[in-house]
Parts: structure tokens; sequence; C-alpha cells
């Protein structure tokens, strides 16, 4: 009798085994309810706990939320059950693009589209003050369009995560790809890092090896720090000058993502029309922009705030990833549910808007407008880590149906819990149809998750 497939949820049927890692697997899937394939990354939770790695997941998943892009794996949903915890991905049916490199190097246009690709998510996600920190080919995807889709953001950094120095320190990546600064261990930018990453690559692609390898690992970190490699004879000129300007050892006069654009090789390979369905596709990716501490805060006066502000709309998909599928708190006891809250609200923006700067007055905090759409309140006394800053969203479900979204970016975690219960809530409570979390206590109800099928 043949066995039958393993379904998760009533939604979700668990096919064959894609690939595994240490603490995950990727298995095959198919949403019953479209038909339509998807990836299944499943986590051992006890596993994760064991070794220390709930950070990185919490990380992984936020940035995958985040990054919503042409040319990144999306992450449709997350599930979890007591010991396992389940990522329903996008399903790239090609593969990884270093199967396609193992057969030998790729013809120059090919190396470049994918290139312009991979350069395109890349800045995205750069933008977002998200840095992948281990770009290689077997983490760069193929879909049945033969399009790539950057994954595995395992080892990814969020912005927030730099020290006072303004550079990461956490040393990570996969040596051959690596750039000589996160060898050298005294900090690094996280962009110029990943530059260096894209240009590895790109060497690959066009020659089919690597440019820096050694049976010994110290002496390839010391070819690294020199930059010592040789181009093949086929290589052309511009590419020769573009890759010699990215894989410079000296990250302050490596060559930006703005300059690599600019490059006549890169150049080459764009059009109009996909550079402009590229800019459009990556500009209506939704309202998940964590970066709030770029660009400088547009001051305004509280009787013009909501005529400058116009919330941005969710589509279904956006509405499903702020809903339970995607409340970390059913995954992990952590403090990341402390640091946001979410409520509904049967007002229009305009009331909600007066109701939020009256509230800050109320509380004596500065009320500023940041780009991409947010409130911004701080506090004006420095606690013992810093001013309370509290970001304040709000999205469109209909005119006159919202949701509002608070979130600690700044002080003390106690400090905002306190004044979100005994101040904020209060102060909102006629304008807040549902807070977060206060239905299902309501009605006794509990978020459906997928049963334990493994055991």
């Amino acid at each position: 009798m043949e066995n039958k497939p393993k379904v998760l949820t009533q939604r979700y049927e668990l096919g064959r085994l894609l690939g595994q890692g240490t603490f995950a697997k990727v298995y095959y899937g198919r949403s019953l309810a479209t038909n339509n394939a998807v990836a299944i990354k499943l986590i051992d939770k006890e596993k994760v706990f064991k070794i220390g790695l709930v950070e990185q997941i919490k990380r992984e998943i936020s940035v995958m939320r985040i990054a919503r892009h042409p040319n990144i794996v999306q992450l449709y949903e997350v599930m979890a059950t007591k010991s396992k915890i389940y990522f329903i991905m996008e399903y790239a049916k090609g593969g990884e693009l270093f199967d396609k490199v193992a057969k030998g190097r790729l013809k120059e246009d090919i190396a470049r589209k994918y290139f312009i690709q991979l350069i395109d998510a890349v800045d995205f996600c750069h933008d977002k003050g998200v840095y992948h920190r281990d770009i290689k080919p077997e983490n760069l995807l193929l879909d049945d369009n033969e399009n790539l889709k950057v994954s595995d953001f395992g080892l990814s950094a969020l912005a927030e995560s730099k020290r006072q120095d303004g550079l990461l320190h956490t040393i990570c990546g996969t040596p051959a790809y690596v750039a000589p600064e996160v060898i050298d261990r005294k900090g690094y930018d996280g962009a110029k890092a990943d530059i260096w990453s894209c240009g590895v690559v790109l060497f690959v692609l066009l020659a089919g090896y690597l440019p820096f390898h050694d049976s010994n690992l110290m002496a390839m970190y010391r070819k690294i720090g020199r930059a010592e490699f040789k181009f093949p004879s086929w290589f052309p000129a511009d590419v020769r000058r573009l890759l010699s300007r990215i894989l410079d050892p000296n990250p302050i006069t490596r060559i930006s993502i703005t300059k690599v654009k600019e490059s006549s090789w890169f150049r080459k390979g764009l059009t109009l029309k996909n550079r402009v369905k590229a800019r459009l596709e990556s500009k209506t990716m939704g309202p998940f922009d964590t970066s709030t501490s770029a660009g400088p805060s547009q001051e305004s006066s509280d009787g013009n705030l909501d005529q400058l502000f116009k919330p941005p709309s969710l589509n279904a998909f956006d509405i499903i990833s702020i809903s339970a599928g995607f409340d970390l708190s059913g995954l992990f006891e952590d403090s990341y549910r402390k640091r946001e809250t979410r409520f509904a609200c049967r007002q229009p923006a305009n009331v909600i808007i007066s109701k939020l700067v009256e509230m800050a007055k109320h509380l004596r905090l500065k009320v500023s407008k940041k780009e991409g759409g947010l409130l911004r309140l701080e506090g004006l006394n420095e606690g013992g880590k810093g001013a309370l800053v509290i970001d304040a969203e709000i999205f469109e479900l209909t005119p006159s149906f919202h949701l509002v979204e608070l979130k600690k970016s700044n002080g003390d975690t106690l400090e905002y819990q306190r004044m979100l219960m005994d101040n904020i809530r209060p102060s909102l409570d006629e304008i807040i149809w549902v807070w977060q979390g206060e239905q299902q206590h309501q009605q006794g109800e509990t978020p459906a998750g997928p049963q334990d099928s493994e055991g």
C-alpha cells in the first residue's frame, strides 16, 4: 500500500527532501488550496535551543519578512509545533546556481544577467538595512524562468546589529567568498563585505573556478588579504576593470554598488525596460521598510502632519504576513513581542494621527515624520539606554479601517512596556477596535498551528 504524504495543518503537503543542513531540512511541498509548489524548511526546535541559535532563526524570519523583491526567495508563512518550526517559502525549481557553475563557466551574457539580478537584490537589502554576509553560488537559486533568487539569510545582519563604531563584528561567511576585513576581526562594513562576495561570485561565474584558492586555509586568507588572483585570458577588459575595483582589499576604496551599476560592463546588460521594471517592483514591495534610521526626519507642525502622511495600503499578502503567521511569540519565548505591538482601528487615518499627536503631547513626546510614512515619537529625557523612541506606522486596509503598529526603536524595553500599558493603551482606547492578542484571549481562542506530524 502506498504511503500517504504528510500534511501540515491540512494546508500543505510535505514531499521529497530537497536538501539538508545541520539544523534544518528543506522539502518540496504543495499548497492544497492553490496546488502551487512551495519549499518547506523544517527546523528542529530542540537543536536550535541547545546550540543557541534562537536569535539567528528570529533574525532570518525578520529579514525574510522585510526582503520582498523579485530576486529574493519569498517567505510566505511561518508555522510551529512543540518540536518543529516550518518556513513555507517560494520554491525555486531551477535549483542552486552552484550546480550550473559546477558544469563549467557561463557565457558572459548569462553571467552578467545573474550578476545584475544579484546586485539588484543585494542593493535592495542594503537599502533596508540588511546585510546578507554569506553570498555564494550555493545560496543563489534559480526559478523555472532562470531568474536568480537570493536565499539563506541565516547569517544576515540588520543595521541595528552594528556596534557604536558603526561596524559589524561577527566573523561569519564561507572562507573563499569572505572579505579580507571580515577575516581581520577589526570590524567591517556589511555593505562593503557583501560587495566583495558578489565580486567573487562574478569571477566564479565567468571563470568556472575561485579567484582565491589554497588547500591551506591560512594561505588562502593571505591571498584574500592581498587580493592575489589572476584573470583568465578570456576575461574582457571592462570586466577586469570592474572586478579589480570590487576585489579591492581596502574596503574604504572598494567600489560601491552605485558605482558598480554605473560601470560599462554592468550597463551592457541593462535595457530601459528591465531597469524600470526592477525599480517599480522593488518600490511596491509593501510596508515592511525598516530603514527608519536612514534619511533625515521631516519635521512638521501638528496642524499639517496628517496632510503629509499617506498611509500605505495593504494587499492580501501584507495582511497575512502581519497576522498570526508572523507573530514570533508563538515560536519562542523571547523579547521580540516586547518591542512591538499592533491594534486595529475603525477610523480614518487623519483621526488616528490626531489622536497619536494628542497622546504624544500629553506624554511629552516629540513628534516627527520619517520617510516611508512613519510617525516617530521621541522622549525628551535620556534614560540608561538612551531616549525612548517609538515608531508608529499606519497601514490602510480600507479608507475607514486601519492597522497601527507601534515599535520601540530605542530606549529601555521595560520603560516602553510600562508606557505602552499605563499610558498609550488607555489614551488610545476610544479609537482601538482590537488590541493585539486581546481578541483571542477574550474568546478563549489560540491560533491554529500544524499538527506535529514529526512526532
